[in-house]
């Protein structure tokens, strides 16, 4: 029978994605067949599962494809069984083992989660048969009690399956010990009983020097410490699963090329900008609200939205079309990434209320095309080529709508051999519906000589793999190991 450990955090952000990323790849590296799994997360950064062997096929969190890649095997939809993506004015999409079901804002939502346990507890009996060790992420935090009826993510998921827990606390925003001592006070006495130990993420400096610490964690909550995690630089070279990490992880000043990215409400598959910020000549700008696009920038760069219509809104409410118009017009590049390519058209049209109110609006007008919001939903991996040459191309495709217009006669890319994207007269403009674009190594290289740059030497993909070898190996001299699997519990 498979063996599973489930790791809380006392609140969002704490690091638990991460952590079980690096605990994938060491158990792997131990030669233990383990697999991610993560009961529902709620994010606009997804990818796409191909299908497993009962056809099972779609969207699941990215975070849960980064830790199926520490794992060494393919990301499946079991692994993120309920994953919900907020739009602008109905609510959040529900997407349930990779097929949207339903569209709920956050009260009807809550009434719908007894109903989607059947399907988590399916997802995670699956992944049980297939694996020596389940490592459980959970959402959010138990400690949000007032969220615990019909729990899916947290403690309803935990006691339902019988895993044990080990709470994440971080220690970077202070309060580490208020918030592991706090959440063992309002947790129900058989939820606290799950709890099997506790851990600390993100300290800095020496750590012996939380020794008392943890002893009065411990003395007051009776949970063993399972160890104290340094802050780990190689973290910032993995993808972010929230938007709330851009600011964090903008790395300023060194470039000489500097990539401009206006950040909206609605930001969606971001980590599509993770190649060009781990350049050395690049400066990759996260910009927000209230500031300017520079007027430096040699590219702007307009990201995926889960709800482009609300975004474009956004965009014109910040100032940043006039600037994106003074960029062009001093000979500055843009390039639109699936919503960010359908704000580059004339007209976004959405008849059908996909995004909310039935309606159109006017586009950038950077490109001839324009945009009908209605079909159903291309979920997919793809193998593409550059249109204007023979570089090939990985990347995948998760967007609703149809794009044509003029300018498509000129595409920015072939996807599995079709055109797709446009391209300006002029060619400073294009976009495509591709993500995934600058993780082609290729690719990257071409776009920043084009700038008046070298790329680094060396693979995108293999920055990557290496960082998650020095996260296992950062989490194997640090936490106990042994402890943590010697508290997985049996299920099946």
């Amino acid at each position: 029978m498979a063996r599973a450990i489930m790791f809380q955090g006392t609140g969002s952000d704490v690091g638990k994605t991460v952590l079980v990323a690096g605990l994938c790849r060491a158990a792997l590296r131990r030669g233990i067949r383990v697999l991610p799994f993560k009961p529902q997360n709620m994010s606009n950064n997804a990818a796409v599962a191909d299908p497993d062997a009962e056809g099972r096929a779609g969207e699941i969190g990215r975070a849960q494809w980064l830790q199926a890649l520490a794992a060494g095997v393919a990301p499946r939809v079991d692994m993120n069984p309920v994953l919900l993506k907020p739009q602008a004015e109905n609510g959040s999409q529900v997407v349930v083992h990779g097929k949207v079901v339903a569209t709920a804002r956050a009260r009807d939502y809550q009434a719908l989660k007894p109903q989607l346990l059947d399907s988590v507890m399916a997802s995670f009996a699956r992944l049980s048969a297939k694996a020596d060790l389940v490592l459980v992420e959970g959402a959010g935090s138990p400690a949000e009690i007032n969220l615990r009826a019909g729990d899916i993510a947290n403690m309803g998921f935990a006691t339902k399956a019988g895993v044990p827990v080990v709470l994440v606390g971080d220690i970077d925003r202070g309060g580490v010990i208020a918030s592991l001592v706090g959440t063992h006070a309002i947790l129900a006495p058989e939820d606290r009983a799950m709890v099997a130990g506790y851990l600390i993420n993100k300290f800095r400096g020496d750590a012996s020097l939380f020794d008392d610490g943890l002893a009065s964690i411990t003395r007051l909550t009776g949970w063993p410490s399972f160890g104290v995690v340094p802050w780990l630089e190689a973290v910032r070279r993995l993808p972010a699963e929230d938007s709330v990490a851009l600011e964090r992880l903008a790395r300023p000043g060194a470039g000489t090329i500097k990539i401009a990215v206006p950040v909206m409400g609605r930001i969606a598959n971001f980590d599509d900008l993770d190649p060009l910020r781990a350049e050395e000549q690049v400066d990759l700008v996260f910009v927000r609200a209230g500031e300017k696009l520079p007027g430096d920038a040699a590219l702007i760069v307009l990201p995926g939205s889960k709800s482009t219509i609300a975004d474009l809104a956004e965009l014109r409410a910040n100032g940043w079309e006039d600037d994106l118009r003074r960029h062009v017009a001093r000979g500055g590049e843009v390039i639109g990434l699936c919503g960010g390519y359908q704000m580059l058209g004339r007209r976004i049209a959405d008849p059908g209320g996909v995004e909310g109110a039935v309606g159109e609006v006017e586009g950038l007008g950077m490109l001839d095309i324009e945009t009908v919001l209605e079909g159903a939903k291309t979920v997919r991996n793809s193998s593409a080529t550059l249109a204007e040459g023979d570089i090939r191309l990985e990347g995948y495709e998760i967007h609703m709508g149809r794009t044509s217009g003029s300018d498509c006669a000129r595409p920015f890319v072939l996807i599995d051999g079709r055109p797709d994207g446009a391209v300006s007269a002029d060619g400073k403009v294009r976009g495509c519906y591709l993500h995934g674009l600058f993780a082609t190594d290729a690719y990257r290289a071409r776009l920043i000589e084009s700038l008046g740059g070298v790329a680094d030497d060396g693979s995108h993909r293999a920055r990557v793999e290496a960082a998650l070898d020095e996260l296992a190996a950062h989490i194997e001299k640090h936490l106990d190991v042994d402890g943590l699997l010697a508290a997985a519990g049996e299920v099946g």
